[in-house]
């Protein structure tokens, strides 16, 4: 079930302190707040998303990807630890593949930690299928890599 209350929009420079709050809480090696700041300026096929409550009045989570050709690669996906398991991360990842879609991405790419069950989980749903494996990705663990195809019809996830 989505989470009440919830909206979805494009990530900007004002989102960053609270992006990077997620981010140092999510990741054992975080990106830096100059990489997000780069991706929104410098790279013309990223697409980054973030998730506020109106009710608390924040950024619960974010998402991005690069849209290059027909392909999309998502390149991060987190949500705050006190908003997991309510639909936010299941509501960045279809606006994601429908930002994607409208890019013109006709197949999505990803990295996931090899133990990250849930996020795996959460892929999986959406139709993700694993593709393989890059060893030694995180440097200290395997990624698994996953893809599926997008189309006009592909972001629902219920």
């Amino acid at each position: 079930m989505l989470f009440p209350g919830i909206s979805i929009t494009a990530m900007s420079g004002d989102d960053l302190d609270q992006v990077m709050e997620i981010e140092r809480a999510s990741f054992p090696l975080p990106w830096s707040r100059s990489s997000f700041e780069k991706e929104l300026v410098e790279n013309n096929y990223a697409c980054y998303l973030v998730a506020c409550s109106r009710e608390e009045g924040r950024v619960i989570g974010y998402a991005g990807c690069w849209v290059i050709f027909d392909e999309a690669h998502v390149t991060t996906l987190a949500v705050h630890p006190l908003f997991r398991r309510n639909g936010t991360g299941s509501a960045l990842l279809a606006s994601l593949i429908k930002q994607a879609y409208g890019r013109g991405a006709r197949q999505i790419f990803l990295e996931v930690r090899d133990s990250n069950e849930a996020a795996r989980r959460l892929y999986e749903k959406f139709g993700f299928k694993i593709k393989g494996i890059r060893k030694k990705y995180y440097l200290d663990e395997d990624a698994v890599v996953m893809a599926r195809h997008c189309s006009a019809t592909s972001f629902s996830w219920r």
